[in-house]
């Protein structure tokens, strides 16, 4: 096997069906899926039930300059990863500079965000003046900055939790500390205007942070370790970086497709198709929960690779099959909860954004496998093509009707996933991974 079609992990494969304490036996890929995935809806279920909260407590004014800044927040959390999330479940070091891998990192991501933060706040004249009174107020500003680090720092936790083979941390911080806190916090910050929602979801994310140090110190052994010169991030640089255009690949079509709704159909087609791809996409998260459960059981033992990759294919199917049946059947009544007219709207491109959701799946899993198989370039042409192809057709189908949009996201990510697909199997025995050297030690 050549170094290129071979990536290396930085620690020792496991032997299959070695058994003992350290491969949980053969269910640790359900296991790890089913926390991750009890852990997205246990926040889905929060989250709306904050979006409630606050919509019975602030007015729509506050409430709107308050979603633009926690999404600029999440948005700017996410660049700041730089594709880390994904290499420490990838490439997690072995314990003796574990320590040192990890808090390199959360200096890493934690600059970067107060870096882009603070220059978002400074661009705020050209394309926020509604929410120049943020960078007016220095205590505003510093909260800012903040909530932008502490965004990044829980997303990079979420996947050393993942890496280290513990994902029931992740239901108890998302879906437990973080949840119920953010529920709780907007009744004490009503006299807080729009800026008091922002802090709401802010401090939960603050606890949540503090909370996922704790489980990291106590169930995992992490310690910060400031001799940072003991490890290097650079030999895993190319899969970051893959990792972080991919994202930002997929990125591109959720936040373009509602502008071009906006453009075409208006403001209200622009709402009908957000409530709808918002409801489906509780089905998409599911299928990255299970594809980093992949990534992370195949980087402990990479001798398992196409076994993982079959159980995780059955795992998806045996998902999201019946979750999509059943949101199709019940489309029209989840969405009488937001309204009648939404029933009336929002219904078909409800149902083709669902049968979408079995697009993603596929796309989702065969990413993870380019990923696992070292075939970067792929995964990154794969993205590439779910945004021309899902952004292209949705302008060419805007004007015919929202319905139409829903089929541009479908037929995006069908394309890239039978794209990765294809790299994927093609010369796969010559790709896939195999047994690294062994070193001593483990996870």
């Amino acid at each position: 096997m050549t170094a290129r079609a071979q990536p290396y992990s930085g620690r020792p494969a496991r032997p299959a069906g070695g058994g003992g304490k350290g491969t949980r036996g053969q269910d640790q890929l359900t296991r790890s899926s089913f926390f991750l995935m009890a852990a997205s809806l246990a926040m889905a279920g929060l989250g709306f039930v904050f979006w409630i909260i606050v919509a019975r407590l602030y007015p729509p004014e506050q409430v709107g300059l308050a979603t633009t800044l926690i999404s600029a927040i999440e948005l700017i959390a996410f660049f700041s990863l730089f594709g880390l999330n994904s290499t420490l479940i990838r490439f997690l070091a072995p314990p003796g500079t574990r320590n040192a891998q990890i808090t390199k990192s959360v200096l890493l991501v934690a600059g970067a965000a107060c870096v882009l933060g603070a220059a978002y706040l400074f661009g705020l004249r050209w394309y926020g003046r509604d929410l120049l009174f943020v960078r007016a107020d220095l205590l505003l500003s510093a909260a800012f900055v903040a909530f932008c680090a502490l965004s990044a720092l829980k997303q990079l936790t979420d996947s050393v939790f993942i890496g280290v083979r513990k994902p029931q941390y992740n239901l108890v911080v998302d879906g437990g500390i973080q949840g119920i806190t953010k529920i709780v916090l907007p009744l004490f910050l009503v006299g807080a205007g729009s800026y008091g929602i922002v802090t709401a979801s802010g401090g939960a994310c603050a606890v949540a942070v503090l909370a996922s140090f704790f489980f990291l110190w106590r169930g995992a052994g992490f310690r910060f370790d400031v001799r940072l010169s003991s490890v290097s991030l650079r030999p895993q640089a190319g899969f970051s970086a893959a990792s972080y255009v991919f994202s930002a690949l997929t990125l591109v079509p959720i936040l373009v497709t509602p502008l071009i709704a906006l453009h075409w159909l208006g403001p209200a087609a622009a709402g009908y198709y957000f409530v709808a791809f918002q409801i489906a996409n509780l089905l998409n998260t599911l299928s990255d929960n299970v594809g980093e459960a992949l990534l992370a059981e195949v980087s402990f033992d990479e001798t398992r690779f196409k076994e993982m990759l079959r159980r995780s294919a059955a795992l998806l199917a045996a998902v999201q099959v019946p979750a999509s049946v059943v949101l199709v059947v019940a489309a029209g009544l989840v969405l009488r909860l937001f309204g009648g007219s939404y029933v009336d709207h929002a219904r078909g491109p409800l149902i083709v954004l669902t049968l979408g959701a079995l697009a993603v799946a596929l796309r989702t899993w065969a990413s993870f496998g380019l990923k696992l198989a070292g075939r970067l370039r792929h995964l990154v042409a794969s993205g590439v093509v779910l945004t021309v192809v899902s952004v292209g057709l949705a302008l060419a189908w805007a004007p015919k009707g929202l319905l139409w949009i829903g089929f541009a996201w479908l037929v995006g990510n069908l394309a890239s996933g039978c794209y990765a697909c294809l790299a994927l199997f093609t010369r796969r025995r010559a790709a896939a991974p195999g047994p690294a050297p062994s070193k001593g030690g483990g996870r």
